[in-house]
């Protein structure tokens, strides 16, 4: 009976579920996450949102409509996910190490967009970091690089 339950689990951790709908897309994916630092202290700023969407935009080079529909989406994503597992699993199977540190260097700069540094936004973009595998200094690097461009503008 233990080796069932194990069976179990181990299929489950290896075939996840996908009842709930087809599997997101690498851009959805990205998009979600950087949503989720965006949201991370309860309020959606005009110049955050107007910053994911360049920052998507050029991440992607997506045509007006199809960008709407993947910030739609991206919403609805980060505002029912459970946890961040599917997104970030995607997003380390296709990103290389360069790029999860730019990734996470737009997330301070979306963390930044409204002028405010908030600890809350800090503290997803440090576990979304740790999950990403990003090391502990790039997160602090990219967080100072982002943070000396906004004190020179």
């Amino acid at each position: 009976m233990l080796e069932s339950i194990q069976r179990f689990f181990q299929q489950a951790l290896a075939e996840p579920d996908t009842a709930g709908g087809p599997a997101p897309t690498l851009e959805l994916a990205t998009a979600a996450l950087l949503f989720e630092v965006a949201r991370a202290d309860y309020h959606l700023d005009d110049s955050e949102l107007a910053l994911l969407r360049r920052q998507l935009q050029q991440r992607f080079a997506l045509e007006d409509a199809a960008l709407d529909e993947l910030m739609s989406l991206a919403r609805e994503e980060a505002e029912q996910a459970v946890d961040h597992y599917q997104f970030v699993s995607l997003v380390k199977q296709h990103y290389g190490y360069e790029q999860r540190c730019e990734l996470v260097r737009t997330m301070w700069m979306l963390s930044l967009a409204d002028g405010e540094s908030h600890s809350l936004e800090e503290h997803r973009i440090r576990r979304l970091a740790d999950l990403l595998h990003v090391s502990h200094s790039d997160f602090i690097r990219t967080k100072l690089q982002v943070q000396n461009a906004a004190d020179h503008r």
